[in-house]
Parts: structure tokens; C-alpha cells; sequence
């Protein structure tokens, strides 16, 4: 069973959250927090596999909600559902730890895609956030390639690793490099349990982030 915590500080959205979380799976919500001090609490007594996290909230918001957590229980994935997709918002996000990033009209099929691809270790976004990603890297493009380039470069990567590497960097699944590569998804998994290593980072966001030298 798949440990939930939702934190918002709209009572109908994480009621509603509940309902579509309790009937569309092995899923148990252990705690409906208001802020991030609320969370904190509940995490001491119990803690989550995910957490569905707003980022405007009264006390602390999800931002600093987000970082205080991953650097304390970085096994809790964290997936930011909000209203907000602006350029700092994002990037912030990511950079302090959340697996996913999410818009509160993105719909039950996509939270549920989220939860799920956050046990797995994977990354998922909103549409309209990935586009808005997709400008960031543009309107730095230059730059990025060469950041990128010499993330790269510095670490001692295997041809296949850096053929992964690349994949990240355009938003791909393990499933999707899996396929492009001709290989299993065990296999994917296993070169990037070593790019991890190698990258001393062992969160898929932040690794995406250096790969697209962020």
C-alpha cells in the first residue's frame, strides 16, 4: 500500500484529492496538512512514500516544505501541485527535491500517473510545465549545451551512459530509453544506479538539472 500525505490548505481539494487517491488504488492517505509545519508533524509520527504539495500556503509554504524534507527523509518523494508554473517556481521546486510537478487542473489520471511514476523513480510533469521548461532551456541555450557538455566531460561516463545521459536530458522515461536503446528497463535502471554514483546525486530531477546545466 502506497503512503499518501496532502498538503494544501484548501480542505474540498484535499478531500476530493482523498476520494480519488482511496478509489483508484492501493492507496492509503495517512495525513491532510494545511502548511508545511502541519506536514513536518505528521511526518514525525508517520512517514509517507509520496506527498502531494501545494507551494502557496499560510506558516510555510511547499517550497521550503519541499527542502526541509528531502534533506531529512530524501526516500519521500514529493510532487508539487499547484496553481503557480512560473519560471522560479519551478526551477526552485525541482531544485529542492520535488519528483514531480503538476497543475491542479491536470486531472485524476495524471496525479495518478505522477504517484506512481514517483515510486518508480521516475519524473513527471505537467504539459504546460514541460513547455515551460522547454523556454527555459531555450532562452539559454547557449550556455546549457555548454554546462551540460562539461558536466559531462568531468565525470568518467561509459559511451552508454552518455547516450542516457543525453535521453535524460530530453525528459525521457526509463521506459521510453529502454526502447530508443534496444535495451530493458532493468538494464536502464542499473546505468543509472552508476550515473548516480558517479554524479553523487541519487535524485532524478537534480540529475536532469545538472545534465541541462541548471
Amino acid at each position: 500500500m502506497i503512503k499518501i500525505l496532502l498538503v494544501d490548505d484548501e480542505p474540498l481539494l484535499t478531500e476530493s484529492l482523498e476520494i480519488i487517491l482511496t478509489m483508484s488504488g492501493d492507496y492509503k492517505v495517512i495525513g491532510k496538512a494545511i502548511n508545511g509545519i502541519e506536514a513536518l508533524s505528521i511526518i514525525e509520527g508517520e512517514c509517507p512514500d509520496v506527498m502531494l504539495v501545494d507551494l502557496n500556503m499560510p506558516q510555510m509554504g511547499g517550497i521550503e516544505l519541499i527542502t526541509k524534507v528531502h534533506s531529512t527523509h530524501p526516500n519521500i518523494k514529493m510532487i508539487v501541485l499547484t496553481t503557480f508554473y512560473d519560471e522560479r517556481n519551478i526551477s526552485r521546486a525541482i531544485a529542492g527535491g520535488a519528483s514531480g510537478y503538476l497543475l491542479k487542473d491536470s486531472g485524476k489520471d495524471m496525479i495518478i500517473e505522477a504517484v506512481e511514476g514517483a515510486i518508480k523513480g521516475r519524473s513527471i510533469f505537467d504539459s504546460k510545465v514541460m513547455d515551460k521548461l522547454t523556454h527555459m532551456m531555450a532562452s539559454g541555450s547557449a550556455n546549457v549545451e555548454e554546462a551540460s557538455s562539461d558536466v559531462l566531460d568531468n565525470k568518467d561516463l561509459t559511451d552508454r551512459e552518455r547516450e542516457i545521459c543525453e535521453l535524460l536530458k530530453e525528459g525521457c522515461t526509463n521506459s521510453q530509453i529502454a526502447d530508443m536503446l534496444f535495451i530493458s528497463e532493468g538494464t536502464v535502471k542499473n546505468y543509472m544506479s552508476s550515473i548516480y554514483d558517479k554524479f553523487d546525486v541519487h535524485d532524478r530531477a537534480k540529475l536532469v538539472l545538472m545534465l541541462r546545466g541548471k
